[in-house]
Protein backbone atom coordinates (compact mmCIF):
# COMPACT_ATOMS: atom_id res chain seq x y z
CA UNK A 1 0.00 0.00 0.00
CA UNK A 2 1.49 3.28 -0.69
CA UNK A 3 0.95 6.76 0.77
CA UNK A 4 -0.23 9.65 -1.27
CA UNK A 5 1.44 12.90 -1.23
CA UNK A 6 0.80 16.65 -2.03
CA UNK A 7 4.14 17.54 -2.97
CA UNK A 8 6.18 14.83 -4.15
CA UNK A 9 9.76 15.95 -5.36
CA UNK A 10 12.52 13.35 -7.23
CA UNK A 11 15.72 12.98 -4.99
CA UNK A 12 17.85 12.26 -7.70
CA UNK A 13 18.79 15.71 -7.89
CA UNK A 14 19.94 16.52 -4.35
CA UNK A 15 22.56 18.44 -3.64
CA UNK A 16 25.68 15.75 -2.10
CA UNK A 17 29.12 16.46 -2.89
CA UNK A 18 30.08 13.56 -5.24
CA UNK A 19 31.83 11.48 -3.21
CA UNK A 20 29.20 11.96 -0.16
CA UNK A 21 26.69 10.89 -3.29
CA UNK A 22 29.41 7.83 -4.16
CA UNK A 23 28.84 6.43 -0.69
CA UNK A 24 25.13 6.52 -0.26
CA UNK A 25 24.26 4.61 -3.68
CA UNK A 26 26.80 2.19 -3.04
CA UNK A 27 25.45 1.30 0.47
CA UNK A 28 22.18 1.09 -1.41
CA UNK A 29 23.87 -1.15 -4.23
CA UNK A 30 24.96 -3.12 -1.63
CA UNK A 31 21.98 -3.56 0.32
CA UNK A 32 19.64 -4.39 -3.03
CA UNK A 33 22.34 -7.18 -4.02
CA UNK A 34 22.21 -8.61 -0.62
CA UNK A 35 18.53 -8.92 -1.05
CA UNK A 36 18.23 -7.11 2.42
CA UNK A 37 14.52 -4.80 2.29
CA UNK A 38 15.49 -1.56 3.34
CA UNK A 39 13.43 2.26 3.48
CA UNK A 40 15.41 5.58 3.16
CA UNK A 41 14.24 7.96 5.87
CA UNK A 42 15.58 11.10 7.18
CA UNK A 43 16.14 14.16 4.87
CA UNK A 44 15.93 12.31 1.52
CA UNK A 45 12.28 11.56 2.71
CA UNK A 46 11.09 14.72 4.10
CA UNK A 47 12.48 16.42 0.79
CA UNK A 48 10.25 13.70 -1.18
CA UNK A 49 7.47 13.84 1.00
CA UNK A 50 7.40 18.21 1.78
CA UNK A 51 9.42 19.32 -0.31
CA UNK A 52 12.13 21.23 1.54
CA UNK A 53 15.65 20.31 0.92
CA UNK A 54 18.37 20.82 3.82
CA UNK A 55 21.75 19.65 4.51
CA UNK A 56 22.13 16.52 6.21
CA UNK A 57 25.13 14.85 7.76
CA UNK A 58 24.15 10.94 7.22
CA UNK A 59 22.16 8.97 5.39
CA UNK A 60 19.00 7.00 7.35
CA UNK A 61 18.33 3.88 6.29
CA UNK A 62 15.23 1.87 8.09
CA UNK A 63 15.28 -1.74 8.01
CA UNK A 64 13.39 -4.20 10.28
CA UNK A 65 16.06 -5.96 13.69
CA UNK A 66 16.01 -9.15 12.09
CA UNK A 67 18.16 -8.14 9.26
CA UNK A 68 20.21 -4.90 10.40
CA UNK A 69 22.78 -8.02 11.59
CA UNK A 70 22.88 -9.32 7.81
CA UNK A 71 23.58 -5.40 6.40
CA UNK A 72 26.04 -4.71 8.37
CA UNK A 73 27.98 -7.73 7.73
CA UNK A 74 27.55 -7.10 3.90
CA UNK A 75 28.40 -3.72 4.17
CA UNK A 76 31.72 -4.74 5.99
CA UNK A 77 32.20 -6.99 3.37
CA UNK A 78 32.13 -4.38 0.50
CA UNK A 79 35.26 -2.92 2.56
CA UNK A 80 33.13 -0.53 5.07
CA UNK A 81 33.52 -0.22 8.82
CA UNK A 82 30.74 -0.81 10.61
CA UNK A 83 29.58 -1.15 14.15
CA UNK A 84 26.05 -1.39 16.32
CA UNK A 85 26.29 1.74 18.04
CA UNK A 86 22.95 1.30 20.21
CA UNK A 87 21.86 -2.23 20.23
CA UNK A 88 18.19 -1.15 20.49
CA UNK A 89 18.40 0.71 17.77
CA UNK A 90 21.15 1.85 15.62
CA UNK A 91 24.31 0.61 13.88
CA UNK A 92 26.44 3.00 11.69
CA UNK A 93 28.42 2.06 8.27
CA UNK A 94 31.37 4.64 7.51
CA UNK A 95 33.43 6.14 4.95
CA UNK A 96 36.20 8.48 4.75
CA UNK A 97 34.67 11.03 7.53
CA UNK A 98 31.23 10.19 6.15
CA UNK A 99 28.42 7.67 7.60
CA UNK A 100 24.96 6.06 7.49
CA UNK A 101 22.36 5.36 10.19
CA UNK A 102 21.07 2.06 9.82
CA UNK A 103 18.02 2.63 12.03
CA UNK A 104 15.82 -0.91 13.16
CA UNK A 105 14.14 1.24 16.18
CA UNK A 106 13.86 4.96 17.83
CA UNK A 107 15.76 6.22 21.28
CA UNK A 108 13.17 6.06 23.06
CA UNK A 109 12.99 2.68 22.15
CA UNK A 110 8.94 3.25 21.02
CA UNK A 111 9.08 2.75 17.39
CA UNK A 112 10.78 -0.65 16.41
CA UNK A 113 10.44 -1.15 12.53
CA UNK A 114 8.55 -3.89 11.14
CA UNK A 115 7.19 -5.29 8.27
CA UNK A 116 3.97 -2.81 8.25
CA UNK A 117 6.64 -0.27 7.80
CA UNK A 118 7.24 -1.74 4.70
CA UNK A 119 3.36 -2.56 3.40
CA UNK A 120 2.62 1.37 3.71
CA UNK A 121 6.05 2.23 2.19
CA UNK A 122 5.84 5.02 -0.60
CA UNK A 123 7.97 4.33 -4.05
CA UNK A 124 10.76 6.79 -5.16
CA UNK A 125 14.08 7.44 -6.65
CA UNK A 126 17.15 8.52 -4.76
CA UNK A 127 20.77 9.17 -6.27
CA UNK A 128 19.36 7.53 -9.46
CA UNK A 129 18.25 4.46 -7.55
CA UNK A 130 14.85 3.69 -7.27
CA UNK A 131 13.97 3.02 -3.50
CA UNK A 132 11.23 2.90 -1.11
CA UNK A 133 10.72 5.53 1.17
CA UNK A 134 9.27 5.75 4.98
CA UNK A 135 5.61 6.39 5.04
CA UNK A 136 4.51 9.59 6.19
CA UNK A 137 2.74 7.82 9.31
CA UNK A 138 5.89 6.31 10.55
CA UNK A 139 8.02 9.33 9.90
CA UNK A 140 5.47 11.34 12.39
CA UNK A 141 5.22 8.50 14.54
CA UNK A 142 9.26 8.51 14.82
CA UNK A 143 9.87 12.09 14.87
CA UNK A 144 6.83 13.15 16.86
CA UNK A 145 9.03 12.48 20.18
CA UNK A 146 11.99 14.09 19.19
CA UNK A 147 12.66 16.95 21.59
CA UNK A 148 16.14 17.79 22.69
CA UNK A 149 17.43 21.03 23.64
CA UNK A 150 20.08 20.71 20.23
CA UNK A 151 17.42 19.52 18.24
CA UNK A 152 13.54 19.59 18.31
CA UNK A 153 11.21 17.88 14.77
CA UNK A 154 7.91 19.21 15.66
CA UNK A 155 8.33 21.97 12.37
CA UNK A 156 8.91 18.83 10.30
CA UNK A 157 5.96 16.89 12.00
CA UNK A 158 4.17 19.82 10.75
CA UNK A 159 5.14 19.82 7.74
CA UNK A 160 4.63 16.48 7.05
CA UNK A 161 1.14 16.75 8.28
CA UNK A 162 0.50 19.20 5.90
CA UNK A 163 1.77 17.57 2.74
CA UNK A 164 0.14 14.20 3.83
CA UNK A 165 -3.22 16.04 4.26
CA UNK A 166 -6.34 14.41 3.07
CA UNK A 167 -4.78 10.78 2.87
CA UNK A 168 -3.02 10.19 6.22
CA UNK A 169 -3.99 7.48 7.58
CA UNK A 170 -5.18 8.51 11.19
CA UNK A 171 -6.22 5.21 12.14
CA UNK A 172 -2.56 3.52 11.42
CA UNK A 173 -1.50 6.82 13.54
CA UNK A 174 -3.87 6.25 16.20
CA UNK A 175 -2.43 2.84 16.95
CA UNK A 176 0.90 3.82 17.08
CA UNK A 177 0.82 5.86 19.42
CA UNK A 178 -1.48 3.97 21.52
CA UNK A 179 -1.27 4.79 25.17
CA UNK A 180 1.30 8.33 24.42
CA UNK A 181 -1.86 10.00 22.46
CA UNK A 182 -1.21 13.29 24.40
CA UNK A 183 2.04 13.46 21.91
CA UNK A 184 -0.20 12.98 19.15
CA UNK A 185 -2.64 15.63 20.44
CA UNK A 186 0.08 18.49 21.47
CA UNK A 187 1.46 18.19 17.89
CA UNK A 188 -1.98 18.48 16.26
CA UNK A 189 -2.77 21.47 18.78
CA UNK A 190 0.32 22.73 17.26
CA UNK A 191 -0.45 22.50 14.12
CA UNK A 192 -3.29 24.80 14.08
CA UNK A 193 -1.18 27.35 15.50
CA UNK A 194 1.41 27.18 13.00
CA UNK A 195 -1.35 27.29 10.04
CA UNK A 196 -4.39 28.40 11.49
CA UNK A 197 -6.03 28.73 7.65
CA UNK A 198 -5.53 25.17 6.95
CA UNK A 199 -6.91 23.78 10.51
CA UNK A 200 -9.26 21.37 8.44
CA UNK A 201 -6.84 19.38 7.25
CA UNK A 202 -7.27 17.73 10.57
CA UNK A 203 -10.56 15.76 10.57
CA UNK A 204 -12.68 17.30 12.93
CA UNK A 205 -13.45 13.21 14.17
CA UNK A 206 -9.70 13.02 14.96
CA UNK A 207 -9.56 16.33 17.37
CA UNK A 208 -12.67 15.34 19.17
CA UNK A 209 -11.53 11.87 19.65
CA UNK A 210 -8.42 13.09 21.42
CA UNK A 211 -10.00 15.64 22.80
CA UNK A 212 -12.71 13.44 24.29
CA UNK A 213 -10.17 11.19 25.98
CA UNK A 214 -8.12 14.26 27.53
CA UNK A 215 -11.84 15.82 29.33
CA UNK A 216 -12.37 11.57 30.20
CA UNK A 217 -9.19 11.03 31.63
CA UNK A 218 -8.97 9.65 35.38
CA UNK A 219 -5.93 11.46 36.67
CA UNK A 220 -6.24 9.59 39.97
CA UNK A 221 -5.47 6.57 38.04
CA UNK A 222 -2.23 7.69 36.94
CA UNK A 223 1.16 6.68 38.43
CA UNK A 224 2.28 9.86 40.16
CA UNK A 225 6.30 8.60 40.28
CA UNK A 226 7.24 8.05 36.80
CA UNK A 227 8.49 10.45 34.23
CA UNK A 228 7.30 9.79 30.21
CA UNK A 229 9.49 13.36 29.57
CA UNK A 230 12.39 10.41 28.86
CA UNK A 231 10.73 9.45 25.81
CA UNK A 232 11.13 12.91 24.72
CA UNK A 233 14.67 13.74 25.26
CA UNK A 234 17.43 11.03 26.63
CA UNK A 235 19.03 14.43 28.65
CA UNK A 236 16.46 17.07 29.76
CA UNK A 237 14.67 14.74 32.43
CA UNK A 238 17.86 13.06 33.73
CA UNK A 239 17.03 15.59 37.31
CA UNK A 240 14.06 14.25 37.28
CA UNK A 241 15.34 10.43 37.50
CA UNK A 242 18.51 11.34 39.48
CA UNK A 243 17.18 14.18 41.77
CA UNK A 244 14.24 12.97 42.52
CA UNK A 245 13.90 9.61 42.11
CA UNK A 246 11.08 9.12 39.19
CA UNK A 247 10.47 6.31 37.47
CA UNK A 248 11.93 6.21 33.98
CA UNK A 249 9.16 5.88 31.27
CA UNK A 250 11.64 3.82 29.19
CA UNK A 251 12.08 0.85 31.15
CA UNK A 252 10.92 -2.59 31.30
CA UNK A 253 8.06 -3.36 31.70
CA UNK A 254 6.81 0.05 31.17
CA UNK A 255 9.09 1.14 28.42
CA UNK A 256 10.79 -1.42 25.90
CA UNK A 257 14.71 -0.50 27.42
CA UNK A 258 16.90 -2.45 29.84
CA UNK A 259 19.03 -0.19 32.57
CA UNK A 260 21.99 -1.65 30.24
CA UNK A 261 20.20 0.27 27.05
CA UNK A 262 19.39 3.67 28.85
CA UNK A 263 22.79 3.77 30.58
CA UNK A 264 24.61 3.51 27.29
CA UNK A 265 21.96 5.59 25.38
CA UNK A 266 22.83 8.41 27.82
CA UNK A 267 26.31 8.37 28.20
CA UNK A 268 26.23 8.54 24.58
CA UNK A 269 24.91 12.49 25.15
CA UNK A 270 28.37 13.92 24.61
CA UNK A 271 29.75 11.92 21.45
CA UNK A 272 26.74 10.55 19.82
CA UNK A 273 24.60 12.10 17.04
CA UNK A 274 21.28 11.59 17.19
CA UNK A 275 19.80 9.61 14.52
CA UNK A 276 17.67 11.36 12.21
CA UNK A 277 14.51 9.67 11.49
Amino acid sequence: MTTQTTTPLATSAWHAGAGTARFYRHVLLVLMEAGIPHLVGGAYALAHYTGIQRDTKDFDIFLTRRDVERALDSLSGAGYRTEMTHAHFLGKVFSEGLFVDLIFSSGNGLSPVDDEWFRYAHDGEVLGLPVKFCAIEDMLWSKAFIMERERYDGADVAHLIRAGSPHLNWVRLFAHFGPHWRVLLGHLVLFGFIYPGERDRIPRRVMNTLVDRLMQEDATTMDSDVCQGTLLSRQQYLHDLVELGMKDARLVPEGNMTAEEIDRWTAGIEDTPIAHP
